[in-house]
């Protein structure tokens, strides 16, 4: 890996978060839980130095890498010209639109940029059969969470899919070495929600835990700007104790308080 980069006049970007995932081992993880098969389109979201394109490539009927960085685009398309189903994009993949509607999406992704990615693609009226990321280890976990431990976070992705940690992965099995350990995130996107209940659910997930620490009744009603009285009533209606905390509250709880809603 260090000869290639050499050879290019590759170093890796703090900027751009890259940490290129050194360890092959990982990569076949990655691929088995993302259940790659001959007729698959994946989008590979950061191929890096392509620890992971090469493994795709031989394995599915077509790959779209999307790079940001222009050096690494390059690299990949001399190393890998040879591979006639891989396609390399130079490109930020948040701008990036493929005109695709079955694939699945498997990233390395840069921290820093987990959440809008997640967001994208499981927003699109297409969203991918399965996404499968690298992520790091604490994000992970707090998209799976269950109550009592539930946030905004695992709400927001768990509306839309099934998490799940396939594995842990050590900082030392990337290059530079983060400063924290990572995780392999399997997510598979279950039915949406309709746009105006999505809107509202996020809109009073988003109060609840405004105050995490505090009690969801006061957090809604100051909020939402309704009294406190009939936030209680609502809550109860949907057997929720005003008194309990956000944290608390499952999936299914969020999802009748934005189907019987009174704000």
């Amino acid at each position: 890996m260090k000869e290639l980069m050499k050879k290019y006049g590759i170093r890796p970007s703090k900027r751009l978060g890259q940490n290129f995932l050194t360890n092959k081992g990982i990569a076949e993880k990655v691929i088995k839980a993302a259940s790659i098969d001959p007729q698959d389109i994946v989008l590979e979201v950061g191929p890096g130095l392509g620890i992971l394109t090469r493994e795709l490539a031989e394995k599915a009927k077509r790959v779209i890498a999307v790079e940001k960085d222009s050096g690494l685009s390059g690299l990949l398309s001399k190393e890998y010209e040879n591979l006639k189903n891989l396609e390399i994009i130079n490109q930020d993949i948040l701008s990036f639109n493929p005109d695709i509607k079955k694939y699945k999406v498997v990233a390395n992704l840069p921290f820093y940029i987990t959440s809008p990615v997640i967001r994208k693609f499981l927003e699109k009226d297409f969203p991918p059969e399965i996404m499968v990321l690298i992520v790091q280890k604490e994000v992970a976990q707090r998209i799976i969470a269950k109550p009592p431990k539930m946030n905004l976070l695992a709400v927001s992705v768990q509306v839309y899919a099934e998490p799940k940690i396939i594995s842990y992965i050590s900082k030392g099995s990337f290059y530079p070495a983060p400063k924290v350990d990572a995780a392999i995130l399997k997510l598979t996107p279950e039915s949406k929600l309709s746009l105006p209940k999505l809107s509202l659910l996020f809109k009073i997930a988003r109060a609840g835990f405004s105050h995490p620490r505090k009690q969801l009744v006061g957090n809604l009603s100051k909020e939402l700007k309704i009294e406190k009285e009939r936030i209680a009533e609502w809550l109860k209606k949907n057997n929720i104790d005003p008194a309990r905390r956000a944290e608390t509250l499952s999936m299914d709880d969020w999802l009748n308080l934005s189907n019987e809603s009174r704000s």
